[in-house]
Protein backbone atom coordinates (compact mmCIF):
# COMPACT_ATOMS: atom_id res chain seq x y z
CA UNK A 1 0.00 0.00 0.00
CA UNK A 2 1.13 3.52 -0.80
CA UNK A 3 1.63 6.08 1.93
CA UNK A 4 -0.60 9.14 1.97
CA UNK A 5 2.31 11.25 0.69
CA UNK A 6 2.84 8.87 -2.24
CA UNK A 7 -0.87 8.94 -3.09
CA UNK A 8 -0.90 12.74 -3.20
CA UNK A 9 2.34 12.83 -5.21
CA UNK A 10 0.90 10.49 -7.83
CA UNK A 11 -2.37 12.46 -7.84
CA UNK A 12 -0.55 15.75 -8.46
CA UNK A 13 1.61 14.24 -11.19
CA UNK A 14 -1.42 12.79 -12.98
CA UNK A 15 -3.27 16.11 -12.78
CA UNK A 16 -0.25 17.92 -14.23
CA UNK A 17 0.02 15.42 -17.10
CA UNK A 18 -3.65 14.86 -17.91
CA UNK A 19 -5.61 17.75 -16.40
CA UNK A 20 -8.94 16.88 -14.87
CA UNK A 21 -9.25 13.89 -17.24
CA UNK A 22 -6.79 12.26 -14.83
CA UNK A 23 -9.64 11.55 -12.41
CA UNK A 24 -11.41 9.51 -15.09
CA UNK A 25 -8.15 7.74 -15.96
CA UNK A 26 -7.68 6.73 -12.32
CA UNK A 27 -11.26 5.43 -12.20
CA UNK A 28 -10.63 3.41 -15.37
CA UNK A 29 -7.48 1.95 -13.82
CA UNK A 30 -9.45 0.99 -10.70
CA UNK A 31 -12.06 -0.80 -12.80
CA UNK A 32 -9.38 -2.59 -14.81
CA UNK A 33 -7.71 -3.77 -11.62
CA UNK A 34 -11.05 -4.98 -10.26
CA UNK A 35 -11.60 -6.91 -13.48
CA UNK A 36 -8.26 -8.65 -13.01
CA UNK A 37 -9.08 -9.45 -9.39
CA UNK A 38 -6.51 -6.97 -8.04
CA UNK A 39 -8.60 -5.49 -5.24
CA UNK A 40 -5.74 -3.78 -3.38
CA UNK A 41 -4.53 -2.02 -6.52
CA UNK A 42 -8.09 -0.94 -7.35
CA UNK A 43 -8.41 0.52 -3.85
CA UNK A 44 -5.19 2.51 -4.37
CA UNK A 45 -6.42 3.92 -7.69
CA UNK A 46 -9.67 4.99 -6.03
CA UNK A 47 -7.66 6.64 -3.26
CA UNK A 48 -5.62 8.49 -5.91
CA UNK A 49 -8.84 9.61 -7.64
CA UNK A 50 -10.19 10.87 -4.30
CA UNK A 51 -6.94 12.78 -3.69
CA UNK A 52 -7.26 14.42 -7.12
CA UNK A 53 -10.79 15.53 -6.26
CA UNK A 54 -9.50 17.12 -3.06
CA UNK A 55 -6.68 18.86 -4.93
CA UNK A 56 -9.13 20.08 -7.58
CA UNK A 57 -11.30 21.69 -4.91
CA UNK A 58 -15.05 22.31 -4.94
CA UNK A 59 -16.97 22.78 -8.18
CA UNK A 60 -17.63 26.35 -9.23
CA UNK A 61 -21.08 27.31 -10.45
Amino acid sequence: MMSEVQVHTVARQMLEQHGFAAIAKAAEQAQACEGRGEGDEAKEWRHIADAMKIIRGPHQS
